[in-house]
């Protein structure tokens, strides 16, 4: 709980998986996947209730063993590829209700801490906001991307002052959502249907630690940053 707003936390982890098979329960370090989520949640200051949203026997068995509970088993159409997440998030609120705020944990980011979660759910509590979520530094500006249709010239996604310069070191900051942390007002999500929108605030967290598990390199990145962790 955090100023007296019940915190739901749900962690959405179909059983389909084309990269890698069974990829949320995929070994990381003698771990399953997903354990590296179940226990950055389970040490969460704030979070009242940690739920596993899956379509998938042995997913769910997995995460029961970690300390998640599994309240209900995800219905087909929602583990589909074409399946929006936040219709997973509203059917798994309509399943648990009672909740102030939401946080949306994809397992697939095994890197975001307790204090990630703890820190974007303060910033959505201090600056009054709808919703807050995790963000890295992009490592291409959107000043410098292109589009080039059949004549192979570029155009800028981009309108640009023709006098900016396009050096690095002179670009603003820019910033990415890195798919670690959703945090809501559950009644705003109900009604917008929307993680971010114009009041939505961001938690910025590293690009290291920003890694999204789609393939087995990044499986590599991931396990290569935390034994320099336990290392150091």
């Amino acid at each position: 709980m955090i100023q007296n707003k019940k915190v739901l936390a749900i962690i959405p982890a179909r059983g389909g998986s084309k990269g890698i098979p069974n990829k949320n329960i995929a070994p990381l370090l003698g771990k399953p996947l997903i354990n590296w989520t179940i226990e950055a949640a389970r040490s969460s200051r704030y979070i009242d209730r940690l739920i596993l949203s899956s379509d998938h026997p042995k997913i769910c068995e997995v995460a029961k063993t970690a300390g998640c509970e599994v309240p209900f088993t995800r219905q087909g159409e929602l583990a589909t590829d074409k399946a929006q997440t936040v219709d997973v998030i509203l059917d798994a609120l309509d399943r648990v209700p009672g909740f102030d705020l939401v946080v949306v944990l994809q397992p697939t980011s095994p890197l975001r801490s307790s204090s990630d979660i703890d820190s974007c759910l303060e910033l959505l509590v201090e600056h009054d906001s709808h919703s807050a979520v995790s963000v890295a530094p992009v490592t291409e500006h959107p000043f410098l991307v292109y589009s080039m249709g059949p004549d192979i010239r570029l155009k800028s996604f981009l309108k640009l002052d023709p006098a900016r310069s396009l050096r690095r070191q002179d670009l603003p900051p820019a910033y990415s959502l890195n798919g670690a942390v959703y945090a809501a007002e559950v009644d705003w999500l109900i009604e917008s249907r929307l993680f971010v929108s114009a009041e939505t605030v961001g938690y910025v967290m590293s690009n290291e630690t920003s890694v999204d598990i789609d393939n087995r390199s990044d499986l590599e990145v991931a396990a290569r940053y935390l034994i320099s962790c336990q290392n150091s």
